[in-house]
């Protein structure tokens, strides 16, 4: 997710929670793992009306008499298997779909889930405004983050619960379907088309995704120093010409945010341009969702484009374990605007961080930002404040361990979910920096630490 326009004790470990996620209660089960999603949508566009099939297979991790899965809004169930019978007994209420098992689930128990549903999918209102399935005026956008994935298929909503996806997308006929992954088929039948797709790298509920639209696709000019990475835009023939040009710096981001960070970790990445403008552009695994608003040349809109991009290593193939622990997406993607700005000429590093700096000097300090509280999650200042503290360890550190140590950091963790403390580790054994007790006043004290300057030699 992007954010708001810009503006002006001991670091605790990473564990697994006995109860679902504090930033979203109810939301998520630590009883089982999702491992697989096989999804089977038919979707009418003028209707807004969705029948829909998932497939999951799961694992048990706790003794528990049902499974209980994330569903929201009116979508209902109206048939459910367990191993390939009819389930005994499923309710659905309060956002929640439960299945019985006739003797019950034990950790280490393998189960299959096989259900049916229909309903026209909303988006969930909530501290964050709305997440989820939502219409656009020719077509559909689907934003997760953070728990928007109820809204249009049941799952086990929770970051940490990464798993393997096929998406299999029946819609009408000229309206193009674009999802997470690998496109596998495309297939025409009368008035009705139906696009399948792969995710293979494990991925977060909320980054699954769907969009719906008159698209076609477009292939990105990388010149002859591009990365062997295919970037794409799904945009309408009328906005073409806007995205070639708005988009015209991306694979020189990549370039450098492969340099900077290690190997892009997905086959591909695609930009969806919809036709509607949007408040925030928003990412999903190997994806990102941009409105023609944010197709400008001028700097609030390239940082966007960077910041989505780099939410690519940081947030999807790393994912944060807990919401808490957010700045681990959103502070290293600031950062990564902070890094392709002073590359693309337009400010250094040390001033984008010197004007944060400056900015939250005179702002609040009332904020943990590695803790801010679900109502905190995306302020400003998590963003900012995230980026300083990445700055201090730079400069604690140096560039080459610096660089080193991100590249390390995505590779040691690719695909996976992290903490800080997993980032503290990181440091302390790529560096010689105190890297605890260079981090807990950034991220679990209040009062902004001195801004962070180069070292001398």
């Amino acid at each position: 997710m992007s954010f708001p326009a810009e503006a002006g004790g001991s670091v605790p470990a990473a564990t697994l929670p006995a109860a679902p996620d504090p930033y979203l209660p109810g939301a998520g089960s630590n009883a089982y793992r999702v491992e697989r999603y096989e999804l089977e949508l038919d979707y009418k566009v003028s209707s807004n009306r969705l029948s829909g099939r998932a497939v999951l297979y799961g694992v048990a991790q706790a003794p528990a008499s049902a499974i209980v899965l994330d569903l929201a809004g009116n979508l209902r169930a109206t048939k459910v298997q367990l191993d390939g019978r009819k389930a005994g007994r499923f309710s659905q209420r309060a956002g929640q779909l439960v299945v019985a098992g006739q003797a019950g689930f034990q950790p280490g128990q393998r189960f299959t889930l096989d259900i049916r549903y229909e309903g026209n999918p909303a988006p969930r209102r909530g501290l964050w405004g709305e997440v989820g399935w939502e219409e656009l005026s020719d077509g559909v956008l689907v934003a997760g983050q953070p728990n928007g994935a109820p809204s249009w298929f049941p799952c086990n909503d929770h970051p940490r619960n990464k798993a393997s996806y096929r998406f299999t997308i029946t819609t009408d006929a000229n309206y193009r379907a674009v999802c997470n992954g690998v496109l596998q088929s495309r297939t025409t039948r009368s008035s009705r088309e139906t696009w399948v797709y792969e995710q293979a790298e494990p991925m977060a509920t909320y980054l699954a995704t769907v969009q719906i639209g008159r698209y076609g696709l477009l292939e990105l000019d990388a010149g002859r120093h591009a990365p062997a990475v295919p970037q794409h835009v799904a945009v309408t023939p009328a906005l073409a010409g806007r995205a070639r040009t708005g988009l015209a710096l991306q694979p020189a981001m990549m370039r450098t945010f492969t340099s900077c960070f290690g190997p892009y970790p997905f086959p591909g990445y695609t930009v969806v341009v919809t036709e509607d403008e949007l408040e925030i552009p928003l990412e999903a695994q190997g994806l990102s969702i941009l409105g023609p608003n944010h197709l400008d040349p001028d700097w609030e809109s390239q940082r966007l484009i960077a910041h989505e991009l780099s939410h690519q290593w940081f947030g999807n193939s790393l994912t944060a374990a807990t919401w808490q622990e957010i700045w681990l997406h959103e502070g290293f993607a600031c950062y990564a605007e902070w890094i392709w700005s002073e590359e693309a000429g337009v400010m250094t590093v040390a001033a984008r961080a010197g004007a944060a700096w400056h900015r939250l000097e005179a702002d609040a300090q009332d904020i943990l930002v590695g803790d801010p509280g679900p109502e905190h999650m995306f302020d400003d200042r998590v963003y900012k404040r995230g980026a300083l503290a990445l700055h201090a360890v730079r400069m604690a550190c140096g560039d080459l361990a610096f660089f080193a140590l991100l590249q390390e950091w995505t590779t040691a963790h690719r695909h996976g979910s992290v903490g800080t403390h997993d980032f503290i580790l990181a440091i302390n054994r790529a560096t010689a920096v105190d890297a605890e007790a260079l981090l807990h006043p950034w991220l679990y004290e209040e009062s902004l630490p001195p801004l962070p300057l180069a070292r001398v030699s």
